[in-house]
């Protein structure tokens, strides 16, 4: 994966003043915390930051901050969003060391549906774990954890032990977890009543 690098800025002000100030002058407020340091408000260029998220591995990866000739490993933690604008207005940065073994949660993805017996019946996926909570060393994270549905019947599950994680990656959750089940719909749950039908009057 590419280094992302935000150039940051510390802030002045801080509370809702400073954070508009901040926001007309094209940049995005946020805070820098974590490790044994104080928090500390900072902003970068709200375009730049635009670019990075457009990469999709900003928000819950390894990037390097960058102020002035100083740079640090950080952790995108969490970044909001204008409810209407869809812009970003707030971002939270995590201090880590980048060999260290972090918590964090990554999106759980799935494939080969059209090879799932099941699904090709007319059932339905019904997905209980969209982003898995995870322990992993921060340099290490996964872009996510791929699912694959191959072989899956009507009634069947996949659970937390089944996923095939990276050796360096162990579940933060209960091994029995569901992640997902192939569960009969309507047309499926009809298709089987005929099919039953058919063989009693056989």
């Amino acid at each position: 994966m590419a280094d992302i690098i935000l150039d940051v800025e510390v802030r002045e002000r801080t509370g809702s003043g400073g954070a508009r100030e901040i926001r007309n002058a094209g940049k995005l407020p946020g805070i820098l915390y974590g490790g044994d340091k104080a928090p500390v408000p900072i902003a970068v260029n709200l375009n730049a930051f635009r670019k990075a998220l457009a990469t999709g591995k900003l928000n819950g990866h390894l990037v390097t901050l960058k102020y002035g000739k100083e740079t640090q490993k950080v952790i995108a933690k969490s970044i909001d969003f204008h409810p209407v604008t869809d812009v970003p207005i707030h971002f939270d940065l995590y201090r880590v060391d980048e060999h260290a073994e972090i918590k964090i949660s990554v999106p759980v993805h799935f494939k080969n549906h059209e090879l799932s017996p099941g699904l090709k019946k007319g059932a339905a996926l019904n997905i209980a774990i969209h982003e898995l909570e995870i322990l992993v060393p921060a340099d290490h994270i996964p872009e996510d954890i791929i699912v694959d549905l191959t072989g899956l019947e009507i009634g069947q599950s996949v659970h937390v032990s089944d996923l095939k994680l990276p050796s360096d990656v162990k579940a933060h959750v209960a091994a029995g977890e569901v992640v997902a089940s192939i569960t009969a719909s309507g047309a499926s749950k009809s298709e089987d009543a005929a099919e039953a039908a058919a063989a009693s009057e056989g």
